[in-house]
């Protein structure tokens, strides 16, 4: 599985990719609003962090016309520009429109399998279908990611499945098992991947242990 981390704080992606964890970044203008910077200037910073990686940048129009010119300036900001649209009927015609121009596009907000069956045949790179706000109304997110792969398998579709709206480290793994290609996830979440309880006790025990013997490796 790829993870992307959904965040649009540099500092953080810079942190998480010095370790080796990233596959790309998803942004969106609630999470550029929260770092306080300049939305284009922001995306270009993390494209430059992640060269080759993609970085999913969404637009602000909820119209086709309105999409496509937005899109267009995303994309000629770096060659890893991934253009993020909703999934409306003109989301999806800017999908078709801007993916016929060779731009990569993520569409997002999917809630149904109907929805993720569109956007696949309208060219999407990316499905974003949103776990965690489907989890809120008591219904089953990792349902919804299990019925996008049996669909996209049964007739070959290209489109990733991007598990978005991640809230523990539990979904990822139940994304994972449930068959998404991709997970973007926060980085409080991405970095509680690697604990455990157990690992603690017994690293504790170790030290311990090794302080015992008065020895030295280095």
């Amino acid at each position: 599985m790829k993870f992307f981390v959904d965040t649009a704080e540099v500092s953080e992606i810079r942190e998480l990719h010095e370790i080796g964890l990233l596959d790309g970044v998803t942004t969106n203008p609630s999470l550029v609003a929260k770092s306080g910077r300049d939305f284009k200037e922001v995306v270009k910073e993390i494209c430059e962090i992640l060269p080759g990686m993609p970085v999913s940048a969404e637009v602000a129009a909820t119209d086709y016309d309105g999409m496509m010119a937005e899109g267009k300036v995303l994309a000629a900001l770096a060659d890893n520009v991934v253009v993020k649209v909703p999934l409306t009927l003109d989301g999806l015609k800017a999908c078709k429109h801007l993916t016929d121009q060779g731009i990569k596009v993520n569409v997002t907000l999917c809630f149904s399998a109907n929805q993720a069956l569109l956007a696949a045949k309208c060219g999407a790179t990316y499905i974003s279908p949103f776990i965690g706000r489907l989890d809120d109304l008591n219904l089953d997110g990792m349902e919804l990611i299990g019925d996008i792969r049996v669909i996209y398998d049964n007739y070959g579709f290209e489109t990733e499945i991007l598990a978005a709206s991640i809230r523990s480290a539990n979904h990822v793994s139940q994304a994972a098992l449930a068959g998404a290609d991709v997970s973007t996830i926060p980085p409080a979440v991405l970095k509680k991947l690697a604990s455990h309880a157990l690992t603690d006790k017994g690293l504790d025990a170790f030290v311990k242990d090794w302080k015992a013997t008065g020895q030295s490796i280095v």
